[in-house]
This record gives C-alpha cells, sequence and structure tokens, in this order.
C-alpha cells in the first residue's frame, strides 16, 4: 500500500486488463508520464485534466485519457467503478481521421474487458473485508 499525507486515503491497486499494460508501454515517453500520472490521481480517487468520461457508460465510472503528441492521437481507458480496485481497460492509438469518436472496434474492446475486469474484482476483492 502507498500512504500520502496524513488524513489521506491510500491509492487504490491498478489492475491491468488484457494488453493494456503492453500496449501503453509502446507509447512515446512524454504519453507514457502523462498517462501513468493521470492514473495515479485516478488511484488517489482524483480525475487528472486530461480524463473526461467515456460516452454511453453511465455517468464517470469508464474514464478516457486523452493525450496527443506531434499530431498522433493516445487514449488509454479505466474505470473507476469498483470501490477497492482502477482498472485499465484499454491503450491505444487512435488512427482514425473521421472525427473524435472512439472507433467501433475499440468500444468492443473497452466492453468485453469492463466484463472481465467485473468477474475479476468479485473474484479478488468482494470476498476481501
Amino acid at each position: 500500500m502507498v500512504f500520502h499525507r496524513a488524513g489521506r486515503m491510500p491509492a487504490k491497486p491498478l489492475e491491468w486488463v488484457g494488453s493494456s499494460k503492453e500496449d501503453l508501454t509502446r507509447f512515446p515517453l512524454a504519453i507514457r508520464r502523462e498517462c501513468g500520472y493521470a492514473l495515479y490521481l485516478a488511484q488517489l480517487g482524483m480525475t487528472g485534466f486530461q480524463a473526461k468520461a467515456l460516452r454511453g457508460y453511465g455517468g464517470a465510472s469508464v474514464m478516457e485519457i486523452v493525450s496527443a503528441h506531434q499530431g498522433d492521437a493516445f487514449r488509454v481507458v479505466y474505470t473507476v467503478a469498483f470501490p477497492k480496485a482502477v482498472f485499465v481497460l484499454h491503450a491505444f492509438q487512435k488512427k482514425s481521421k473521421h472525427g473524435i469518436a472512439t472507433p467501433r472496434k475499440d468500444l468492443a474492446t473497452i466492453r468485453r474487458r469492463l466484463a472481465s475486469a467485473a468477474n475479476f474484482y468479485r473474484q479478488r476483492y468482494e470476498g476481501d473485508s
């Protein structure tokens, strides 16, 4: 556990779903640092300025970090829907030239990994006290 100043809650663990961690490691260093800091803030229960709610997931339980680097768009999607952990669902470089919408293929990956995260959470954390 990581503890911060007196009175602060410990950081929630970060859980990686599928290839999200490996995918993030392929991003440029500046983007990895920016996303890493935003994920750290999520672990503390805060939201970084570059994170926003991903549409279609009801409220702010599924978040998207949007970063730009040398004309390329990079995204990391995570969920704070579970009280004891933050799950990183997907990390990808957006290559579509059709607006800012998240491509359908990536949305399908996010949906699938969110279901996997829910199953993993039930198995690992719900028996926890």
